[in-house]
C-alpha cells in the first residue's frame, strides 16, 4: 500500500463503526466509509469540536447534520497547491486527500521528463490531478461530464495560481471525446483516469467499471504519444483488486519494451496508527519509447 505523509491540512483522527473522523483545515467531520468493518472505540459522533455529520438515510442517501457554523466553500492546502471544499450530497467534499500519493508520482514524472508534456485527464472531477500536473509544467486537458465539477477545476487552478492557457476544459462523456480525438489526430503523453463503478450515459447507456474498463485503456492507446510517459487509472470499487489493474495494463502496452508496471491499494494514515485502505492504482510508466513490430 502506498500513502502521501505531506498534508498538513487534512488528517485521519479515528476511525470505527463504518464512519471516519477527520480534520479538513480548521474543521472536523464525520462521514462514512465501507472499509472501515470494525468497530469504533471511542463515541465518534461526541467527539468535541465535531463541525459536521454525513447521516445516511432508509434510502442509501443521506445528508449533513452541522453542529456548528461553516461556510459553504473553504481551502485546504498540499505542498504549494490550493483547493476549494465543499460539502456536498451523498458525504462527499470535492477532493480525495489519498490521491496526493499519485500526485506525487506524476509530478516527479512530469519534471524529470525535462521536456513538454501534455496530459489527457479523463473523469477528472474537480482537478486535483490537473492542479498537480500543471505544477509540474504539463499541460492539461481535463475531461468531465459535469459542468459544476469542470468550473470548479477551474477555480482550483486559479486558486493554485496557474494560467487557463496551459489546461483545456472539456465537458463530455469521456469515451465519446477520446474517439473524437482519435478521429483528430490529437495525441497526449500521459493518461489519467479515475472511471467511476457504475453509470448511465443520456441515452442510458450502462457503465460498469468490470464490463467497460478494459475496451477504455485500450481505446486511450489510440490517443497516446510517440513518447508517452505514464498512463494511470484510480479506481474505487471495491473489490477490483491493483493486479486486476496491472494486468489490464500489461496486456494493453505489453509491446512496449522497458515499460514499466506497478499497481498498488492507495490509502491514509490515521491517527490510531493504522493506514486506511482507500481504493487502488494502476500505473505504467514508458521508459523506452520502441514498440515492438
Amino acid at each position: 500500500m502506498k500513502y502521501n505523509t505531506e498534508w498538513k491540512d487534512y488528517k485521519i483522527i479515528a476511525t470505527g463503526g463504518g464512519m471516519k473522523l477527520e480534520k479538513w483545515g480548521k474543521f472536523i467531520l464525520l462521514r462514512p466509509d465501507p472499509q472501515i468493518i470494525w468497530p469504533e472505540r471511542t463515541n465518534l459522533v461526541e467527539y468535541k469540536g465535531l463541525t459536521a455529520h454525513y447521516i445516511r438515510d432508509n434510502t442509501g442517501g443521506g445528508g449533513w447534520k452541522f453542529n456548528k457554523e461553516m461556510p459553504d466553500n473553504f481551502v485546504v492546502s498540499w505542498r504549494n497547491l490550493r483547493f476549494y471544499l465543499k460539502l456536498m450530497g451523498f458525504k462527499h467534499t470535492g477532493l480525495f486527500p489519498e490521491q496526493a500519493v499519485n500526485w506525487s508520482a506524476v509530478i516527479a514524472l512530469i519534471k524529470a521528463a525535462k521536456r513538454p508534456v501534455s496530459v489527457l485527464n479523463l473523469f477528472a472531477y474537480t482537478g486535483g490531478a490537473t492542479v498537480a500536473c500543471l505544477s509540474a509544467g504539463a499541460s492539461v486537458c481535463h475531461v468531465d461530464a459535469a459542468k459544476a465539477m469542470v468550473d470548479r477545476a477551474k477555480e482550483n487552478v486559479a486558486l493554485s495560481g496557474f494560467s487557463d492557457g496551459d489546461a483545456r476544459y472539456i465537458v463530455d462523456d469521456c469515451i465519446k471525446f477520446v474517439n473524437r480525438e482519435i478521429k483528430r489526430g490529437r495525441r497526449y503523453d500521459a493518461i489519467i483516469m479515475d472511471p467511476p463503478s457504475f453509470g448511465r450515459g443520456p441515452n442510458n447507456e450502462v457503465w460498469k467499471i468490470e464490463d467497460n474498463i478494459y475496451e477504455l485503456v485500450k481505446l486511450t492507446r489510440g490517443v497516446m504519444s510517440a513518447e508517452p510517459l505514464f498512463h494511470l487509472i484510480n479506481s474505487y470499487t471495491t473489490g477490483l483488486q491493483p493486479g486486476v489493474l496491472k494486468n489490464i495494463q500489461r496486456l494493453i502496452f505489453g509491446d512496449y519494451k522497458n515499460a514499466e508496471f506497478d499497481a498498488y491499494e492507495v490509502g491514509l494514515p490515521t491517527e490510531e496508527g493504522i493506514i486506511l485502505p482507500c481504493g487502488a492504482s494502476g500505473l505504467t510508466v514508458f521508459h523506452n519509447l520502441h514498440v515492438n513490430a
